[in-house]
């Protein structure tokens, strides 16, 4: 049997541009839905299940940044931005407002499609690495006031639930159960993600940025992660445990 198509959720006011990707995506197997405002295009991201949403900055009512923000709040849905510009302003507010992707509105469809396509890999494990994540036992993974329930994919951080991406997870875990020791890019890709370490959009330093953020740790000053210059990254959390 053919595989599920993949929802992906539209939101952007041009009527045109929006029939024109959904033509294009719809025979690469993707179920396309199209929405033209911010406010219901943000009700609609949180209220049904989608595969990716691509969102444009510019909205009439609800800005592009607000609408991410409130899917931020209740889901880790993976979200590529439309910008109208492509300087490095534009890159960072994307990344900052929980991101992850971008793509300038002058773009092929062609590109638009991989940078989907790359977006769903790096957010959805495969079945292999889901299992590598979730030993048999099942016992929750311990770090300081962190609590990582592997078998359940749910993180607490001081009690309180913490919203983490597929690829966030697992760069979480890896770097947690290898307390102490420094991990090149290359290492936490082939940990976390098990596959080949796509070097155009430097992933790990995104999912990086986005769980410092998350942790309210600094990359100067740190409490989990430490960036090691030249080399990768290292947790200097507590070590972790497991509980029986």
């Amino acid at each position: 049997m053919p595989p599920s198509p993949r929802r992906l959720l539209l939101i952007d006011d041009d009527r045109t541009l929006c029939a024109l990707i959904g033509d294009y995506l719809r025979p690469h197997g993707f179920e396309v839905s199209a929405c033209h405002h911010g406010e219901t295009g943000a009700g609609r991201a949180t209220a049904e299940t989608w595969d990716a949403v691509l969102l444009d900055v510019s909205l009439p009512g609800l800005g592009g940044y607000e609408v991410l923000k409130k899917i931020r709040a209740t889901s880790p849905v993976p979200v590529v931005m439309l910008t109208a510009r492509n300087d490095e302003s534009d890159r960072i507010a994307a990344l900052d407002h929980g991101a992850d992707d971008f793509v300038p509105k002058i773009f092929s469809q062609r590109e638009l499609r991989a940078r989907l396509e790359a977006v769903l890999r790096r957010s959805r494990p495969s079945h292999a690495e889901t299992a590598a994540l979730k030993p048999a036992h099942a016992a929750p993974l311990i770090s300081g006031d962190l609590r990582i329930d592997l078998a359940g994919h749910r993180v607490t951080h001081a009690g309180q639930p913490l919203e983490l991406t597929a690829a966030e997870f697992a760069v979480l875990v890896s770097l947690i159960k290898s307390t102490g020791t420094v991990l090149t890019r290359a290492e936490l890709v082939e940990r976390a993600r098990s596959r080949e370490f796509e070097l155009f959009d430097r992933s790990i330093d995104v999912h990086i940025f986005a769980l410092r953020k998350k942790l309210g740790d600094a990359a100067e000053n740190p409490r989990y992660i430490r960036t090691v210059r030249g080399a990768g990254y290292e947790w200097v959390g507590e070590k972790s445990g497991a509980l029986c």
